[in-house]
């Protein structure tokens, strides 16, 4: 059977520490005399991370290696997620949903929550668009409130990639985004007695 991408993450291999390392595309120019700057932000945004693993197994460490050399480089994508924060912050109640088509920016128009409601989302949570191949991860910038229809606007980084379609699912739980290795080197390290050590370079798969 081919291997086909997204690749699944193997089952019992939890990072034990992630740093992440967003990265945005802004320009600045500064004059030598003045110190005046002038600023300008490209639409380039975009989350990487280096994720570190406790010592794995022999049965652990050989089935995430093969995980590894099935992305085969930068070719491969995975899903993945920030592991401390899989569940949201908020009180994240109702069914939300995109509330009308053709969204762009770093805003998105919601509806579904429970009517009334304050702190649905609280600064610092993710929310998921698209599910696998499509997934795309955002992270809250400010609390959240629903009004008495149910309704809220979502401040998010990073930008909109795409528009998603009205009445889109909106996931609040264990949320992840597309990503692949940063590099087309894919290294661990072997230790005695048994045991296998990993460190990823990730950055999301645009």
């Amino acid at each position: 059977m081919s291997i086909t991408y997204p690749l699944t993450w193997p089952t019992g291999v939890t990072p034990n520490r992630a740093r992440w390392k967003p990265r945005t595309v802004v320009a600045v120019s500064e004059s030598p005399f003045t110190l005046v700057q002038q600023v300008y932000a490209w639409p380039g945004q975009g989350w990487a991370a280096e994720v570190d693993f406790p010592k794995l197994t022999r049965a652990q460490g050989s089935a995430f290696l093969a995980f590894l050399l099935s992305l085969n480089g930068r070719e491969g994508t995975f899903n993945f997620g920030d592991p401390v924060a899989t569940t949201p912050r908020g009180t994240a109640l109702g069914t939300p949903l995109v509330d009308g088509a053709s969204q762009t920016g770093a805003e998105l128009a919601t509806k579904g929550w429970t009517a009334t409601q304050t702190g649905v989302l609280l600064a610092g949570d993710y929310i998921q668009l698209g599910s696998g191949s499509t997934a795309r991860l955002h992270r809250v910038l400010k609390n959240v409130n629903a009004d008495g229809s149910g309704l809220a606007t979502l401040d998010i980084w990073p930008d909109l990639r795409s528009s998603p379609a009205d009445e889109a699912t909106i996931t609040v739980s264990n949320t992840v985004g597309l990503f692949r290795l940063a590099s087309n080197d894919m290294e661990w390290e072997l230790s005695l007695p048994d045991f296998h050590g990993f460190t990823l370079s990730i950055t999301e798969a645009l």
